[in-house]
């Protein structure tokens, strides 16, 4: 069961009928079958009908209890879990009519390394609850989506089988630890093995207070490590789960001067993932970053923080394009996608979502997750009178009316 069904367009009807092929054939240029087009040629699908909620429901039969707490958790009372998702609600996309467009491509580039949409996979941990290969479907997945994958150094396989099982554009997220010779060693390893950037988690000086864990003992079973991090983290995710890896493995009191020491260390551009303020951004990119992710880390840390969605346009004003801005937390949508390109987003990361996905379906579920989310972004764009992601703007959006912030956007 793929909670995925398509209206196909045929010569005289349409029908609908379960996905048995992957969604996004293509021609032998390698192109789409149906192109760039904005309307759908014959015996192409017309409506791509995935369900986030009816994966996770499946997901959550598939993977059990434990495993399902801990993907789908967030801090405290949890507040900020759905205040993610509703945020995008907090904006409208504003169309434009009598656009002349004619097709409309998806494309662009994340620090320059080309994709073929701006939805990426975000770095999530310890996939090996959720499908026996774990990390490596997530990246096949994303290969054959032609999107980013980021890889959590807290995955359970190892960053060189990842690289060796999907010739994709990877990057890898760490964080820099205690002993930070170890920091060092994993930077090494993934400069060797190919991944572009190097993704710096900079919002967890301490393990938010995730209650729904800590009540379900979760921890790392015995048939699982995390072989990235080395050292003691397997052992302190079996003793006392992972807010335990979190207060003993990792290093609390980061400054920015610890953005160019990783810098320092390979020839791979930082991007900093965790920032919340307009402030921070920008001292984010003073001290080199190449990049910033707007994240609340999925609502995982504090649960009064502001949704990603509410604070993104301040954050991009304060980067001023000296670098790129990347945002996560609670897309579920295309339209949800789209609003965050006109917000000024370079590109958008989904987490839950693709765990859901690898859950159901390994490395097929997350491709048409994908492409569920490059066909529909495509259709919205259509509607919006936008042909590509670089004429996207901040016209295309408008704050809903009773959610005006003084000073932002409206």
């Amino acid at each position: 069961m793929w909670s995925f069904r398509e209206w196909v367009v045929s010569p005289g009807a349409a029908y609908h009928a379960a996905v048995s092929a992957h969604p996004a054939r293509t021609s032998a240029s390698g192109r789409n079958s149906s192109g760039d087009d904005v309307r759908p040629s014959r015996g192409t699908p017309l409506v791509n009908d995935l369900s986030i909620e009816d994966m996770e429901r499946e997901a959550r039969t598939l993977i059990g209890e434990m495993a399902y707490a801990y993907y789908s958790g967030g801090a405290d009372d949890e507040r900020l879990l759905m205040g993610n998702v509703a945020a995008w609600g907090h904006w409208q996309l504003h169309p434009r009519v009598l656009a002349g467009i004619r097709s409309v491509s998806t494309a662009t580039s994340f620090l320059g390394s080309p994709v073929r949409s701006p939805v990426a996979i975000a770095p999530t941990a310890i996939q090996g609850l959720a499908c026996e290969e774990g990390e490596v479907a997530t990246a096949r997945g994303a290969a054959a989506a032609g999107s980013l994958m980021i890889l959590s150094s807290l995955a359970t396989c190892p960053l060189e089988d990842v690289a060796a099982e999907a010739d994709g554009v990877r990057w890898m997220q760490v964080y820099i630890l205690r002993e930070r010779a170890r920091t060092e060693e994993l930077v090494a390893r993934a400069a060797g093995s190919g991944y572009r950037a190097l993704v710096l988690t900079v919002d967890a000086p301490v393990s938010g207070l995730r209650l729904r864990e800590w009540r379900i003992g979760m921890h790392l079973p015995d048939n699982l490590a995390l072989p990235n991090l080395a050292g003691d983290s397997t052992s302190s995710a079996r003793e006392g789960g992972f807010m335990g890896v979190v207060t003993r493995e990792f290093e609390p009191a980061l400054t920015p001067d610890d953005i160019g020491w990783l810098a320092g260390l390979s020839s791979l551009p930082v991007v900093v993932k965790g920032v919340q303020r307009s402030d921070d951004a920008a001292r984010c990119v003073e001290a080199g970053a190449a990049g910033v992710v707007v994240s609340n880390h999925g609502a995982r840390q504090l649960a009064d923080a502001p949704a990603t969605a509410d604070i993104l346009p301040e954050i991009v004003d304060a980067v001023a394009g000296r670098a790129e801005v990347y945002v996560d937390g609670g897309v579920r949508r295309a339209p949800d996608v789209l609003k965050a390109l006109a917000l000024g987003a370079r590109g958008v990361l989904v987490g839950r979502p693709s765990l859901w996905a690898v859950a159901t379906g390994g490395s097929e579920g997350v491709a048409r997750l994908l492409t569920w989310y490059e066909t529909e972004l495509r259709r919205a764009m259509a509607l919006c009178g936008v042909g590509t992601v670089d004429a996207i703007e901040r016209t295309l959006v408008r704050r809903t009316p009773g959610w005006e912030i003084p000073g932002v956007l409206s």
